[in-house]
């Protein structure tokens, strides 16, 4: 099922191990694109995490009317903090309920291309700071560079820019 841009974003958290103490990284997903529009990564789980997330995203996509964010039922988005931030930007939250298993799967398989590619293969972590700059880093890669064969083997950023573009196309004939 295609969602234009700005229209479903999914979002979910993971660990990561370092010597140091657990590691938290939290993602938001735009649905359409695989684009990763905002992400976080703290040594706490606490709603700070999702919410530093979530704001990421806001700023990095203005147009959030009538946006609808999923999540699991976790506590941090839960908060009533979170909550409200979402109804500011005039996002709908929807939050675990059934028929809503594609979302959680899509943010799943995210977290485990994300664990693959960087996590394990780049471990063991020292501390937080290592984290951050590889999932930086990954983050780029994934949006700019990794061929997503769900949207057609091309990256995120040129599946939106092709709908953008066609979208152009279609009014201009119109």
């Amino acid at each position: 099922m295609h969602h234009p841009a700005n229209q479903l974003w999914v979002a979910d958290f993971t660990y990561v191990a370092t010597w140091r103490g657990f590691v938290y990284v939290a993602f938001v997903i735009d649905v359409f694109s695989r684009m990763l529009v905002g992400w976080r990564v703290s040594t706490s789980m606490k709603a700070d995490l999702v919410l530093d997330a979530l704001e990421q995203a806001v700023h990095a996509r203005s147009d959030t009317g009538g946006l609808i964010h999923h999540s699991d039922r976790g506590t941090q988005y839960l908060s009533i903090r979170y909550s409200e931030r979402l109804a500011e930007c005039g996002i709908e939250a929807s939050v675990g309920t059934t028929g809503d298993s594609y979302d959680n799967a899509l943010a799943e398989s995210i977290i485990g291309l994300f664990k693959a590619e960087v996590i394990h293969r780049q471990g063991p972590w020292r501390h937080v700071d290592a984290v951050e700059f590889a999932t930086l880093g990954w983050v780029d890669w994934f949006n700019n560079r990794r061929l997503l064969e769900p949207i057609g083997d091309i990256p995120p950023t040129e599946f939106e820019l092709a709908y953008h573009r066609q979208r152009e196309a279609q009014a201009m004939a119109a």
